[in-house]
C-alpha cells in the first residue's frame, strides 16, 4: 500500500481536515463511481423539510473515512493491534460503503427493489473502475472490503469500526446531519468518544469514563430519527416519489416503447429487474428531476399531477392510522385513484438493541477490566431499551380531500 508523495486534504465543516496519504484511496476517491456521489443527496426527501440539508453521499463517505482513518491512528489499541494492510483495507470500507446509493436516499430501494447494499458490493467485487483500481494493487482487496462491510471479515474489529451500533457511519452522518439540517439534535462529543475508545476481548469497547458520552449519542440518534430522518412531511415526500414511479411503470407496461422514447432516463429502472453498475452509475438526483420536469407535461393526468407535486413541494397530507377508513372513502369520493394517491407508511425505530449480536452491541469496560454490554451499565440506555421500539404509523392523502 503505498503513500502519496503529499498529503492530500479536503477542507470539511465537521472533519476540519479529511487526510488522505494512501494512492489506493485517493485512487478510489477520484474514481467515477465516487465521483458519483456528489450527485446524490445524503438525506433524499429531508430538504423538504430542512431546506439547507442537500449535503451529499460524497461528503458523508469521505467524513467516515476520516473518523475511521482517526480511529485507526490515534487510539493506541488500534493503531498497535492491526497491520498497515488491515488499516488501509478498513479506510476503504468506510470509504466506499455507500457507493452504491440510489437517488433520494434509501426512499429510492423500494423502487430498486434491491438494496443499497447489495449495489454497493457490487460495485466492490464486480466490473467498475473501483474495482480496477482495487485490482490493481491485490487480487483479495475487493473480496476483503466487501467482507468487512457485510460484516463477515475474519477480524471483527474492522467490522465493527464500519458497522455496529457505535461506529464511524453513524457517528459521521449524526453529526454531519444535524449541521446540515440547522439542527442541534445530532450532536455529541467525537473527541472524548475517540479518546475513551478501546479494544479488549477481541472487540471495540468504551471505557467506563466515557459513558455519558455514549448515552448523548445514543439520545442524539433518537431524536435525529423522529426529529430529522422521519419527520412526516419527508415521509410524504418519499410516498410521492413511490407513487409516481408505480404510476410510470403502469404506463409503461400499457406502452413501452412510448415511455421508454418520453423519459430515456428511466429505460433502464424500466426494463430491468436489477441494474447492472454502469447503469446505476447513470442514475443520480440530477436525470430523475429532469424527468419529473419532462413529466409534467405528460398526456397522463395522474404522471403529470405526481410529477408536479414532487417538483413544487405539492406534498399530500398525513393523520393518524385510526382515521385510514374515513380518509379512503374521501379520497375515492373526491375522485381520486388511491392506488396513487393514498398510503399507509410505519416507521420503526430503536435508538439502542442490547445483544443483537456482540459485535454490534455496545461494550463498557469497567476499570477492574470487566467488560459489560451499555444498558446493563447505564440507567438511561436500561430505560429506552425497556420500550422495544418506538413507532409511528400514518395515512398519506392530497390535502384537497379535506381542504374542499
Amino acid at each position: 500500500m503505498y503513500n502519496l508523495d503529499e498529503e492530500k486534504v479536503f477542507r470539511d465543516p465537521i472533519a476540519g481536515y479529511v487526510r488522505v496519504n494512501n494512492e489506493i484511496v485517493w485512487r478510489c476517491i477520484e474514481s467515477r463511481e465516487f465521483q458519483r456521489l456528489k450527485r446524490i443527496k445524503q438525506l433524499g426527501s429531508t430538504f423538504m423539510v430542512y431546506h439547507t440539508g442537500e449535503h451529499s453521499r460524497f461528503s458523508h463517505s469521505l467524513g467516515v473515512y476520516e473518523i475511521i482513518r482517526r480511529m485507526v491512528n490515534e487510539v493506541k489499541d488500534l493503531n498497535n493491534g492491526l497491520s498497515d494492510y488491515d488499516k488501509t483495507i478498513v479506510m476503504l470500507a468506510g470509504l466506499l460503503h455507500d457507493i452504491g446509493h440510489a437517488p433520494f436516499s434509501h426512499s429510492f430501494e423500494s423502487i430498486l427493489n434491491k438494496k443499497h447494499e447489495d449495489y454497493t458490493i457490487s460495485i466492490i467485487t464486480e466490473k467498475s473502475e473501483v474495482n480496477d483500481i482495487l485490482n490493481s494493487y491485490s487480487s483479495s482487496l475487493s473480496a476483503d472490503i466487501a467482507s468487512i462491510i457485510k460484516g463477515t471479515y475474519h477480524n471483527s474489529i474492522l467490522c465493527q469500526l464500519v458497522s455496529s451500533q457505535l461506529d464511524a457511519d453513524r457517528m459521521d452522518y449524526l453529526l454531519r446531519d444535524s449541521y446540515f439540517t440547522g439542527t442541534k439534535y445530532g450532536e455529541f462529543d467525537l473527541e472524548r468518544i475517540l479518546r475513551t475508545l478501546r479494544v479488549a476481548d477481541g472487540k471495540v469497547v468504551i471505557k467506563s469514563s466515557g459513558m455519558h458520552t455514549i448515552e448523548d449519542y445514543i439520545m442524539a440518534r433518537y431524536h435525529m430519527y423522529w426529529q430529522v430522518y422521519y419527520h412526516p412531511v419527508s415521509r410524504s415526500y418519499d410516498v410521492l416519489l413511490e407513487k409516481l414511479f408505480l404510476r410510470l411503470k403502469d404506463l409503461y407496461i400499457e406502452n413501452s416503447d412510448k415511455i421508454v422514447q418520453q423519459y430515456p432516463m428511466f429505460k433502464d429502472l424500466l426494463e430491468n429487474e436489477t441494474l447492472t453498475n454502469d447503469q446505476m452509475y447513470h442514475l443520480d438526483d440530477s436525470c430523475c428531476h429532469y424527468g419529473f420536469q419532462l413529466m409534467c407535461q405528460n398526456d397522463d393526468k395522474i404522471l403529470a399531477d405526481l410529477a408536479y407535486r414532487v417538483l413544487n413541494r405539492r406534498l399530500f397530507k398525513y393523520c393518524s392510522i385510526d382515521k385510514k377508513d374515513q380518509i379512503y372513502n374521501m379520497v375515492v369520493e373526491h375522485g381520486f385513484n388511491p392506488k396513487y394517491y393514498f398510503s399507509q407508511d410505519i416507521q420503526i425505530q430503536n435508538p439502542y438493541k442490547p445483544y443483537s449480536n456482540e459485535i454490534s452491541s455496545i461494550w463498557v469496560v469497567k476499570d477492574g477490566g470487566e467488560i459489560v454490554e451499555l444498558s446493563n451499565e447505564s440507567r438511561i440506555v436500561s430505560s429506552i431499551c425497556q420500550n422495544n421500539q418506538y413507532k409511528d404509523e400514518k395515512v398519506f392523502f392530497p390535502k384537497e380531500v379535506i381542504n374542499d
